[in-house]
């Protein structure tokens, strides 16, 4: 297939509803059907696909997610560079709602997904010790901090099933670990980016304080992740536009194009 677009993103539709000259691409994969079309469209030099992960009406709950036909689609219209913004709950005081966390690592703790390409018969191991593109990583921050966007430069999330939340005790577990960030979607799909050769980046966008936290802030609720997120999606908006009018066209500053050749069993 001829490349239709150089970076994706996994997100929802009001990160490319008014951009013009938007094409939808129906992609059908080996692993089934993605999310949603592919939405393509030109930000600067960049033709850019979007995705909505829930699809474009929020049907798709975390844990049915089809992670692998979502990537693999990125990957065959050509994109190099996959940019996933996601609504999550902070795990320590001083991450604050409203802020955005760049992800350095993540935790898995879900179950059941399908969370490789690689299932046989060529073995292969592919690192998540540094997952995410240090490249990316570099712009992110450098972009949220001249925008006077609230950005904490490291943090790891931790990955839970869903679609329910939390219990106090669980929560209060993930943060006496140390962990900043909960989530339900950041694994396995920056791990797939990384698989097929493409570079990862988290944009964490905090809209609670998660159940457990030193055990006085109020249970999250869904109505009240929505306010906090729609309250930021300028800044987000923002943020990924202008990070990638800024991507530079090559890829010299990371190794995330040679994943699978340096984890060959």
């Amino acid at each position: 297939m001829e490349k239709l677009a150089d970076i994706g993103v996994f997100g929802g539709s009001g990160f490319y509803s008014f951009l013009e000259d938007i094409e939808e691409i129906k992609v059908e994969t080996p692993y089934g059907m993605p999310s949603d079309s592919l939405f393509i469209g030109k930000i600067g030099t960049h033709k850019v696909a979007f995705m909505p992960r829930h699809g474009r009406s929020h049907t798709i709950p975390p844990h049915l997610l089809n992670y692998r036909a979502n990537v693999w689609a990125m990957k065959h219209v050509g994109c190099e560079r996959v940019i996933s913004p996601c609504a999550a709950g902070s795990l320590q005081k001083h991450v604050e709602p409203g802020s955005f966390v760049i992800c350095d690592q993540f935790v898995d703790w879900t179950k059941g997904r399908n969370s490789t390409f690689f299932d046989g018969p060529i073995v292969t191991h592919p690192s998540p010790a540094d997952l995410y593109c240090p490249e990316l990583r570099s712009l992110a921050i450098k972009t949220g901090r001249e925008l006077g966007i609230k950005i904490h430069e490291t943090g790891t999330v931790v990955v839970i099933n869903g679609p329910r939340f939390s219990t106090k005790a669980e929560s209060k577990f993930f943060t006496n670990q140390g962990w900043e960030v909960i989530n339900m979607t950041a694994f396995p799909e920056a791990y797939l980016v990384k698989e097929l050769d493409m570079c990862p980046l988290n944009i964490s966008l905090i809209t609670d304080y998660d159940a457990g936290l030193v055990g006085d802030v109020p249970p999250v609720s869904h109505q009240a992740v929505i306010e906090v997120f729609n309250n930021n999606v300028a800044n987000l908006k923002k943020l990924l536009f202008t990070m990638i009018e800024n991507i530079p066209t090559e890829r010299n500053n990371c190794d995330c194009a040679n994943t699978k050749a340096k984890s060959r069993a």
